[in-house]
């Protein structure tokens, strides 16, 4: 018995030294420079983000808006984090694939792995869950930034539903056309 809870709990640290030096591998991917200004209608820069937007809320997705795009974008993809996770990084949601004609995207975007409305985006696999859709702040306790990340692309990205944060980040390498971010906080007490 002393045995197999000794077996139990070393399977344990290994598993959680492994997740966290992937986090820390993600967490220090060099980002390009900022060169796009993302804007929110439900939500200043380094604000309040509100409980709508959250999973103790409605769980809705914000409104996000950007500027200009250069003449090479043809696609967008979208990360959304929570930068004060104890484990690191952690994700919360991803879509990539969002024609780069559109200056926004709407709040409340629909569940499931392709987002009609946005002219059929696909959303793939968060670590929060493994859903196939945006899951809002839900910390347990205490504030936490998070930050959406937007990646304007000069190509549309061929990768599985199922890929997560660094399948994307990967497939993103070399197409990165513009990038800017926006970053809000949310706390429960």
């Amino acid at each position: 018995m002393l045995i197999g809870l000794f077996l139990a709990l070393l399977l344990l640290i290994v598993v959680v030294v492994i997740s966290v030096r992937r986090k820390e591998n993600l967490q220090e991917a060099v980002l390009p420079t900022e060169d796009l200004l993302v804007n929110s209608d439900s939500f200043e820069r380094d604000g309040e983000i509100a409980d709508r937007f959250s999973g103790y809320g409605e769980d809705l997705s914000p409104v996000l808006s950007w500027g200009e795009l250069e003449k090479e974008a043809v696609s967008i993809a979208i990360i959304m984090d929570d930068l004060d996770h104890p484990l690191g990084v952690y994700n919360h949601w991803l879509i990539w694939n969002i024609p780069a004609n559109r200056t926004s995207i709407p709040e409340g975007i629909s569940h499931g792995e392709v987002v009609e409305e946005l002219g059929g985006a696909i959303q793939g696999k968060s670590e929060y869950g493994g859903k196939h859709y945006y899951r809002g702040p839900k910390p347990p306790m205490g504030s936490h930034r998070y930050r959406f990340q937007v990646f304007v692309l000069d190509t549309m990205l061929s990768i599985p539903m199922d890929s997560m944060k660094l399948d994307l980040m990967h497939a993103m390498e070399d197409h990165v056309v513009q990038y800017g971010s926006i970053t809000g906080i949310y706390g429960k007490s």
